[in-house]
């Protein structure tokens, strides 16, 4: 039977299962190995099943085994467990409080302080779910207390969250590593500038729109001192140590990303009981909870895995690659092509779902161009960003919502957000036009 053809097709019966809300590993393993038990029984062109049974459990047994056992797969636990603890004895909130104080007097400064601390709560976590579901229960509540206008409140927080996305660590990123081959460390320290630029842009957007609407964000009336900007910026030293563990200890050489997470995760219990602000019940349900999301990620990967080795097997990714060749598409149209795709899978899909189904396509594809994989995880980590906060589902949004609850309908999220993602696809473009801003400090390591 013809490979292609049934690459094309596993493909559509995937986004088939999904559209009925089966759960991505499984749609994956189960259309992989059903497509792989076809390709064995017909190999001789009469269908012989006995034939087929060996070569296709052992496809799928060896590939997930081999993933789970892979040492870089260690970090995604790693970078959970760090979140969880660092949250529950107050090191990430800090970071908002502190720029709470230092942006009190800035006009929409409260906006502003949620942007940061999601910037510095995806410095630690890795996760932007996580990070605007704890940011969303921290920062939401107290702009609309304080009669912030009630896109701005919800909007900046979901648009926030997504920096988790592309701020080392990042745990879509460590999962790109591992499918691609590509360096871990590498891929964290390239999503830095990017990341950076993303914050500043959405900073500017809350500026632009306190100062056309004032109304939006009602001024600080209250006091604040140098002394009281000291004290929180002090106050916030734990967070700032485990960053410069992280991207200080990978770019001087001094740990690799793996024992980078390990160590945070011990400097993190350390100081949540020195601080007495960690308990033992705390520890247990970090861990527990760790556990949760680490297995439906592995389950995730491991589904991912199987397809990636089925399609190797159907030949249909040489096959899209020579009739791009031919077609002579030029590079821009090529990315413009992808970053459509990409935009239109982030509307009703998951972050990880979208990575696993497009990389087995898409990698030989950016090989043929002559594209750095490094570059090209940041481009695609950026899409997945964007896809966070995209209707009609924007996961991002959704979790906002569910923290405000009827407060704010989600047509007044969506509403907000998209002055955001102007500002995210011009970040977009900036990135693909100028790959020096992801490439400078991996390449300088």
């Amino acid at each position: 039977m013809d490979g292609t053809l049934i690459g094309l097709v596993a493909f559509g019966a995937v986004l088939f299962l999904l559209a009925l809300r089966v759960p991505i590993a499984f749609a994956l393993a189960a259309i992989a190995t059903i497509g792989t038990f076809v390709i064995f029984a017909f190999r001789t062109g009469a269908f012989a099943p006995e034939r087929a049974i060996r070569p296709t459990t052992s496809l799928v047994f060896s590939n997930s085994f081999d993933l789970i056992h892979s040492y870089d797969l260690s970090m995604i636990p790693l970078f959970v467990a760090l979140g969880h603890i660092a949250y529950r004895a107050d090191i990430t909130t800090k970071i908002y409080h502190a720029a709470r104080v230092w942006l009190a007097k800035v006009p929409g400064g409260v906006a502003m302080a949620s942007v940061v601390g999601c910037g510095g709560f995806s410095a630690i976590t890795g996760s932007s779910i996580a990070c605007a579901s704890t940011m969303g229960r921290i920062c939401t509540p107290e702009m609309l207390s304080v009669g912030y206008d009630k896109r701005l409140a919800t909007a900046s927080v979901a648009a926030g969250g997504t920096l988790g996305s592309l701020i080392p660590p990042s745990v879509l990123f460590i999962i790109y590593g591992i499918f691609t081959e590509t360096s871990i460390s590498q891929l964290f320290l390239a999503g830095i500038l990017p990341g950076i630029v993303s914050l500043l842009g959405f900073l500017l957007v809350i500026f632009i729109w306190v100062k056309r609407d004032p109304d939006a964000a009602p001024a600080y009336t209250g006091t604040i001192t140098m002394a009281d900007r000291g004290r929180a910026a002090l106050e916030s030293w734990p967070a700032v140590l485990l960053f410069v563990i992280i991207v200080g200890g990978i770019y001087g050489g001094i740990f690799t990303a793996t024992e980078a997470a390990a160590v945070c995760v011990s400097a993190a219990v350390l100081i949540g009981l020195v601080q007495r602000k960690l308990t033992l019940r705390a520890i247990w349900e970090s861990l527990r909870e760790t556990c949760i999301q680490t297995t439906s990620i592995f389950l995730i990967a491991a589904g991912a895995k199987i397809f990636v080795a089925f399609i190797a097997l159907t030949g249909v990714a040489p096959d899209i690659v020579e009739a791009v060749t031919a077609a002579e598409l030029s590079p821009v149209l090529l990315m413009a092509a992808i970053a459509l795709i990409y935009l239109a899978l982030g509307m009703f899909l998951d972050p990880i779902g979208i990575m696993v189904l497009t990389l087995p396509l898409m990698i030989p594809l950016i090989e043929t161009y002559g594209f750095d994989l490094i570059w090209f995880g940041v481009v695609v980590i950026k899409l997945l960003e964007i896809g966070l906060i995209t209707p009609p589902v924007g996961l991002n949004v959704f979790v906002i919502a569910g923290v405000v609850g009827r407060d704010v309908p989600i047509d007044r999220i969506f509403a907000g957000i998209a002055r955001f993602l102007s500002v995210d696809v011009l970040v977009l473009i900036l990135i693909m036009a100028v790959p020096a801003l992801s490439l400078v400090i991996p390449y300088s390591m």
